[in-house]
């Protein structure tokens, strides 16, 4: 009985946890080390939170675009005393997207394989992405809009790599993504115009929760990439064994 041929040396860049398909290039590293300065960013802006919190509303909205910034200059516009708020607004929303193009990006590099390492954390999160994948392919790219949804879903995460994914233009991406945020922001300052402090309260209570799961995405994709690479300097390092047949192995899901 003939010995069956061995199994080709798995890469690196083929282990389980990475978004990409193939051997990485310079756009692929590029990408991922944005991925890595949002986490530190978000991880920084964590201790300036109360800061923030104390200012002005409107200047607040304006260097955050956060939806408690908005509601809270609505609160002060319906008594008068936020006559510029539709400026410090707009100003808002080009600050609260300034970091959307990485997921398109990343969608447009990778494909579903970014999702893939999200989803592969647990089976709750592989049926989330799932669940809101559906709903974003239904509608398109109406889709974005439905990225400022505030429920504890990975919305905006899944739909801006879907948008990379189908071959939107990034100016497109931007422009609809600009107006989606803008949109959502009148939403919000309107209920603080009508409602007034109630509504900044329980915007503020979910913004607690919201900024530790978009910091949670990050840092998957960023430890998935470094214990890859960990296992390649181990593997190059450790001395060549024999070379053994092993049976057909099942790709890991998201």
């Amino acid at each position: 009985m003939e010995n069956e041929a061995p199994q080709r040396e798995e890469q690196w860049w083929e282990q389980d946890g990475l978004p990409w398909n193939g051997k990485p290039t310079k756009a692929d590293y590029w990408c991922l080390g944005w991925f890595g300065f949002v986490g530190v960013f978000g991880m920084a802006m964590i201790p300036l939170r109360a800061w923030l919190l104390g200012l002005d509303p409107p200047i607040m909205l304006a260097l955050t675009g956060s939806r408690v910034g908005a509601a809270s200059t609505g609160a002060l516009a319906g008594v008068g005393e936020a006559p510029h708020w539709l400026l410090f607004l707009l100003i808002g929303s080009l600050v609260s997207i300034k970091f959307d193009w990485i997921y398109w990006w990343a969608g447009k590099l990778w494909g579903r394989g970014i999702l893939d390492v999200q989803g592969a954390n647990s089976k709750r999160a592989e049926k989330n992405i799932e669940r809101v994948e559906g709903w974003a392919r239904k509608l398109g790219w109406l889709g974005i809009f439905l990225a400022y949804v505030p429920i504890p879903l990975p919305i905006a995460f899944v739909v801006f790599v879907l948008m990379g994914m189908t071959g939107m233009p990034l100016w497109k991406f931007m422009v609809l993504d600009f107006v989606a945020k803008t949109l959502w922001s009148f939403i919000y300052l309107g209920l603080g115009w009508w409602i007034g402090e109630p509504v900044v309260f329980v915007l503020d209570q979910y913004a607690k929760v919201a900024n530790w799961v978009a910091i949670a995405l990050i840092v998957v994709v960023m430890v998935g990439a470094f214990r890859a690479q960990s296992k390649k300097q181990q593997a190059e390092a450790a001395p060549a064994a024999p070379a053994v047949t092993v049976g057909n192995e099942l790709e890991a899901g998201r």
